[in-house]
């Protein structure tokens, strides 16, 4: 699969974005589950279908870029475009030394969020340390791991010592990234609601903020028609976290409206296909 991956991270991004929407259909047409899960999480948001139906070549693209973003040379800047929205909240927060806490759902591109934040301020900030799950399949993990070593990004794994990792980076005011609206395991959420029915919810990233007294900020990379690149979109998280919150719940709650206020300005681009209101697995 490693070297599947470095013959298509040569390709042009138009290509392997033309072949994942491709992908896309053909996955959605293969899968019962899929579809059932697809319409129901379309349905429960209270998105028109029609506004969500390109999320369908949307997560297609989202696989198929994968090689072009972890396996291009190291050194090579994202291409063919990189724009920005909002990065003047990234500047002011890493300039007050506080450490920012990026949030980023399941939309868009979001494994080039943190390589965009790492080429735009690592030199001067430090490093953007992302929390990630390593894959279980060992032909994907070897792909996963040689991908994770990339000029300006730190990786902290979705453990007790990752979480420590974090934690020290912003302190030394360094910005952190991960997906608060992926299901964690068992004991280390809550079930708070998501577009009204109610997700098992990580409380982690609104810890990192009251812990570390960190800017939390909403970003996302908007995937450019015709593989002409992306927009990478950052905005102010919109509430304000409770600075002490026992059961977390309100805090988690907090999150997510921000994730649906989100989601709901691009739904082409939002991964309905995941299984979002699933039952936690065992942390151990």
């Amino acid at each position: 699969m490693l070297t599947l991956f470095r013959a298509l991270s040569r390709c042009p991004l138009w290509f392997l974005h033309g072949t994942g929407a491709v992908l896309g259909w053909l996955t959605y047409w293969a899968s019962p589950t899929y579809r059932r899960r697809f319409a129901d999480n379309v349905r429960q948001a209270g998105i028109p279908v029609a506004d969500a139906r390109p999320a369908i070549a949307a997560a297609g693209r989202m696989v198929a870029e994968l090689p072009f973003l972890w396996l291009r040379p190291a050194a090579e800047p994202i291409r063919p475009s990189l724009s920005w929205e909002g990065e003047g909240l990234i500047i002011e927060a890493l300039r007050g030394g506080r450490g920012v806490v990026f949030l980023t759902p399941h939309m868009g591109s979001f494994e080039v969020t943190a390589q965009a934040v790492a080429q735009r301020y690592a030199a001067e900030f430090g490093p953007i340390t992302v929390l990630y799950r390593p894959a279980r399949k060992a032909a994907l993990r070897a792909v996963m791991d040689e991908s994770r070593a990339r000029p300006g990004v730190a990786t902290a794994p979705a453990t007790l010592a990752g979480v420590r990792l974090m934690i020290r980076a912003l302190r030394r005011g360094e910005a952190v990234g991960l997906l608060p609206d992926q299901v964690p395991p068992e004991g280390m959420g809550v079930w708070v609601p998501f577009f009204g029915q109610p997700a098992y919810t990580m409380t982690l990233a609104a810890r990192l903020v009251q812990q570390t007294g960190a800017v939390p900020l909403l970003i996302w990379g908007e995937r450019l028609p015709r593989g002409a690149g992306y927009t990478v979109r950052v905005s102010a998280l919109g509430e304000t976290l409770p600075a002490v919150d026992p059961t977390q719940a309100e805090s988690a709650a907090v999150i997510n409206r921000a994730m649906e206020r989100l989601i709901r300005q691009c739904p082409q681009q939002y991964l309905w296909g995941y299984n979002r209101y699933k039952t936690p697995r065992s942390a151990d």
